[in-house]
C-alpha cells in the first residue's frame, strides 16, 4: 500500500516539476499539457487508492494524508499558474474540462465492468451448454448400452 502511494506521489511530483520548469523558463502552459495530464492522473489514482483503503476500514493514515496534502498544495500552485500566466478563464475552462473527462472515464469504467459481467455470463452459459451436451451424450450412450444398441 505504502509503495503504491509513493509511486503515484513520485509520478505527480515529477510531472509537476516539469510543469514548474516549463513556466520558469518562460514557456507557456500549453507546451506541457501532457505533464499536466500526468499530474492530474496521478492525483486521481492517489485519491482513488486512499478511498479504497478507507472503505476497507484502513482509514487515512498519516502517509496517505501527507501525500494527498502535497498534491493539494501543488494543485493550488498549478491553479495560480493557470490564473496568472495563462489566458483569461483558463482555470475555469480547465475545471470544466476535468469534470467532463472525469464523467467520461467513469462511464467508460462502468461500461467495461458491464462488458466483463456479460462476458462472464456468456461463459457460464457456454460451460452449462457443454455440460448439458456431455451428460446428454453420456445418457444416450448409457441407454444405448443398456438396450444393446451399442
Amino acid at each position: 500500500k505504502e509503495k503504491i502511494m509513493l509511486a503515484e506521489l513520485a509520478a505527480a511530483n515529477a510531472a509537476f516539476s516539469v510543469i514548474k520548469s516549463f513556466v520558469s523558463n518562460g514557456k507557456e502552459l500549453t507546451g506541457c499539457a501532457k505533464h499536466i495530464s500526468d499530474f492530474v492522473f496521478s492525483k486521481e489514482q492517489l485519491e482513488k487508492k486512499a478511498k479504497k483503503q478507507k472503505a476497507k476500514g484502513g482509514g487515512a493514515d498519516l502517509e496517505e494524508f501527507m501525500a494527498l496534502e502535497q498534491i493539494r498544495e501543488k494543485e493550488e500552485e498549478l491553479k495560480k499558474m493557470m490564473i496568472y500566466l495563462g489566458r483569461p478563464g483558463l482555470w475555469q475552462d480547465w475545471q470544466e474540462f476535468q469534470a467532463e473527462a472525469r464523467k467520461s472515464r467513469r462511464y467508460q469504467e462502468k461500461m467495461a465492468a458491464k462488458r466483463q459481467a456479460e462476458l462472464v455470463e456468456y461463459m457460464g452459459y457456454g460451460i452449462a451448454m457443454i455440460f448439458v451436451l456431455f451428460f446428454g451424450g453420456l445418457l444416450a450412450w448409457i441407454v444405448g448400452k443398456w438396450t444393446g444398441r451399442f
